[in-house]
């Protein structure tokens, strides 16, 4: 590749390769870094210094291949149209920009004042190749690009996009703002799922089509098999009545013939029992969502912990994939 680099070999006093030690400038050595065990290897088995040079060049081209050369400069052209694009597009919506010109980050507001961030990743050969776009979006956000085009041209793609996901964010922050979402716990601008407490130890988990926010979503319950099995009832029957025209938390309502349990008067930890074997409500990330379905018990396990219970148990048995035993706390 053209590139100059300075190593020492220091040999122990028998002057076996295989003992040498190498030092070499702190680029080099991070370009090396990945290949340390390589090059031991290669050591122990050159039978001199010369065959290891050329077996250490070697490793270097493929190191020097595979490493992305970020201190490398670009060309004067690359900063000028950079800072051009920039200030065309104004500095007022620039987040970030990094030391070395290479990742910028946009703000934008949508039309109902949320906050939005594109990551912009610039290679060397910015603005005959378009940057790479990171959005926190739940659909795929794809460029139309010229070499002509600038910054400008991505923002206001990225405008139209925000737009294009409108009705999908306000049925979701309206389902946020007025139930007591479970899981996830900070939900993303990509998340597409939402678990709702309906009651104690019973939930529904929505899955929301971002291209379609309006029509009936993936629900799936959570719960005791007699607390569960009216709403899935009432589902079924009601689905019919589902209206595109109303908001998806209302028709949710209107179809399980519920109120959700309400932010203004009851708190999250009426809902979030913790699991009754590890006493832990989070456990890698998932909350116990395997409930008793005795009446009187209805105390929520996580998966993990009650397959575990429940294989320790003598009195348990199993058919395929599905275990059956005693509930640990009940015994029923």
């Amino acid at each position: 590749k053209g590139r100059d680099f300075h190593i020492r070999v220091l040999l122990p006093e028998d002057l076996q390769v295989k003992n040498a030690r190498i030092e070499c400038s702190w680029s080099l050595k991070k370009i090396l870094h990945r290949y340390q065990h390589i090059l031991k290897q290669r050591l122990h088995s050159c039978p001199d210094l010369v065959s290891f040079m050329v077996e250490l060049r070697t490793v270097l081209e493929i190191a020097l291949k595979n490493t992305q050369d970020l201190h490398v400069p670009r060309p004067p052209e690359y900063y000028s149209c950079l800072v051009r694009d920039l200030e065309m597009l104004g500095w007022n919506k620039v987040a970030y920009v990094d030391t070395g010109l290479t990742t910028v980050k946009l703000k934008a507001e949508d039309s109902c004042g949320r906050q939005h961030l594109i990551t912009l990743k610039l290679n060397a050969k910015y603005p005959t190749e378009p940057p790479d776009c990171l959005v926190d979006f739940p659909v795929q956000f794809a460029i139309s690009w010229m070499p002509q085009n600038s910054l400008l041209d991505i923002y206001n793609q990225f405008l139209a996009a925000l737009e294009s996901l409108k009705e999908f964010w306000d049925a979701l922050d309206e389902v946020d703002g007025k139930t007591w979402v479970l899981e996830p716990e900070n939900p993303t601008r990509s998340a597409t799922a939402r678990r709702i407490a309906i009651g104690n130890n019973v939930s529904v988990n929505v899955e929301v089509d971002p291209r379609h926010p309006n029509m009936l979503p993936e629900c799936y319950f959570l719960g005791a098999d007699h607390a569960v099995a009216p709403l899935r009832t009432k589902l079924n029957n009601n689905m019919h009545l589902w209206d595109p025209e109303i908001s998806l938390l209302q028709n949710l309502k209107d179809l399980l013939e519920i109120e959700f349990p309400s932010r203004e008067v009851l708190e999250k930890s009426d809902f979030a029992k913790d699991c009754g074997i590890c006493y832990a409500y989070r456990l890698d990330g998932a909350a116990p969502d395997q409930v008793c379905d005795e009446p009187r018990c209805g105390q929520p396990f996580h998966q993990a912990c009650l397959y575990e219970w429940l294989q320790g148990l003598p009195t348990s048995r199993q058919s395929f994939n599905v275990i059956f035993g005693e509930c640990p706390y009940c015994n029923k």
